[in-house]
């Protein structure tokens, strides 16, 4: 072989050793590129948008990990309300009654104090009479009443005189004429003494000649003004009351001290009774309108009470309904009232053969009122907790044995303890839906999304979820 052919030949192996030999010598420049080109498809087909997953499984233990139940979706009625808060307070001429003195006096003995249970007739006060006034009406109620006696006397002695002639009839009319008048000073004095303070046998003690030097100021009846010790019965002056059998009084305040002297018509000492108490709700004026409609439709009311105890009461029977609402804004607050009349519990203990009274509702606590203010009617509520937020979207679990089908929803109300949810087909009657957790069935739900494994369940036409078969 000739040199030339030879040399033809080795050239394009000699080219490609070369190639190689640089090839190796410059691979950590370009062995990197050639890795990134490799794995580049590969990061494409990783990051395939996923699938959004509707079904999530959970297994017996981890529903009672949950605590999760599920009740069968019935559409009802159901009332939007607006929330408002209130107090509870005395009712104006109910609860609270006042004991005034009947006369000037001095306080020679107080027989009720704070916390006392007394009831019609029971003794509160005794007084040591000093009004002057009340001394003179006593003496022109004597003075008149010995008069007209004395005159009666004189007319049975000359009217047989006067039928003879032995006597002018004209005396006989003067006679008459001044009875007449006495007993106008009586009638006058016995209705001046009674509005004293005075009992009807004490001013007949009076037209007697005993003169009264002290009064008893004692607990009234439920529809008196006022009363004394004389004016009831002796057997119905007790020193004790039996709650459950009449009408009573608490002894809340005292205003007079042993010894004080009081005048006429003085605070004595202040009675509560609270069996009939007011709710006093606060309202924004923004909100008069709808409130004079639940007024004026009767709607009823829900009240919490806070610190509460029902399970030592007996359950309340009794609709809450707006009474009035107040004409006038608080310059504070900037919140006007309304009142919702409330009939109060009590129960008595004894105590050194004492009676006290224990109430359920005082005045001062705190209430909530859930003021309805729209009827809605054949809708789906649920807890707040059954319902679960993405953005615009609310969703609902159906279960299905182990597994939880997510169901979008529209929400139509909601509160803090409830989510009205429109009936209007994207939840079929009867299906069992998850009544808590769904905010933790939806955070499960995204997991197993994220980690692209299959939910390995589908979901028939009637919206029920079966695993895949």
């Amino acid at each position: 072989m000739r040199i030339p052919e030879l040399v033809r030949r080795l050239v394009p192996w000699s080219f490609v050793i070369v190639l190689v030999i640089a090839a190796f010598m410059t691979r950590e420049t370009w062995l990197p590129l050639l890795e990134e080109a490799k794995a580049k498809p590969e990061a494409e087909k990783t990051n395939l948008p996923i699938q959004d997953a509707k079904v999530v499984k959970l297994t017996k233990q981890a529903r009672k990990n949950l605590g999760l139940t599920s009740s069968p979706a019935k559409p009802r009625l159901y009332w939007r309300t607006i929330q408002v808060p209130g107090t509870i307070v005395d009712r104006p001429g109910h609860s609270d009654r006042g004991i005034t003195s009947p006369a000037v006096g001095v306080v020679t003995r107080v027989h009720a104090f704070p916390g006392d249970i007394v009831k019609a007739g029971d003794r509160l006060f005794t007084l040591r009479l000093f009004s002057e006034y009340l001394q003179s009406s006593q003496k022109e109620l004597l003075s008149a009443t010995r008069e007209s006696e004395f005159v009666e006397s004189e007319l049975d002695r000359l009217r047989p005189l006067a039928e003879r002639g032995s006597v002018a009839k004209t005396k006989i009319i003067d006679l008459e004429n001044q009875l007449r008048r006495q007993k106008a000073v009586i009638q006058t004095q016995r209705q001046d003494l009674m509005t004293r303070g005075l009992s009807p046998s004490q001013i007949e003690d009076v037209a007697e000649g005993d003169l009264v030097t002290s009064v008893e100021v004692v607990a009234p009846s439920r529809d008196s003004d006022f009363g004394n010790a004389d004016e009831f019965p002796s057997s119905e002056v007790s020193s004790s009351a039996d709650p459950a059998s009449e009408y009573f009084y608490e002894v809340q305040e005292l205003h007079a001290d042993l010894g004080q002297q009081v005048q006429a018509g003085q605070l004595l000492s202040t009675l509560a009774n609270h069996e009939s108490l007011y709710i006093e709700g606060h309202a924004f004026k923004s909100e008069a309108t709808l409130l004079e409609n639940v007024a004026q439709q009767g709607w009823n009311i829900a009240v919490e009470f806070a610190e509460d105890d029902p399970e030592h009461w007996p359950d309340l029977k009794q609709k809450f309904e707006i009474r009035h609402l107040s004409n006038s804004i608080d310059t504070r607050s900037r919140t006007f009232d309304f009142y919702v009349p409330l009939q109060n519990q009590s129960r008595d203990y004894t105590k050194e053969n004492e009676t006290f009274i224990v109430w359920r509702f005082r005045p001062g606590q705190r209430v909530r009122l859930q003021v309805p203010i729209e009827r809605l009617d054949d809708v789906l509520v649920l807890p707040a907790a059954a319902v679960v937020r993405e953005g615009p979207e609310a969703y609902v679990f159906q279960q299905n044995g182990d597994l939880f089908n997510r169901l979008p929803v529209h929400v139509l109300h909601e509160d803090r303890s409830h989510v009205v949810i429109a009936n209007d087909g994207s939840v079929i009657e009867g299906v069992y839906l998850a009544q808590t957790a769904a905010a933790v069935l939806n955070r499960t739900l995204k997991a197993q999304a994220a980690s692209g494994l299959p939910a390995n369940v589908h979901v028939h036409a009637d919206g029920t979820v079966h695993a895949s078969h």
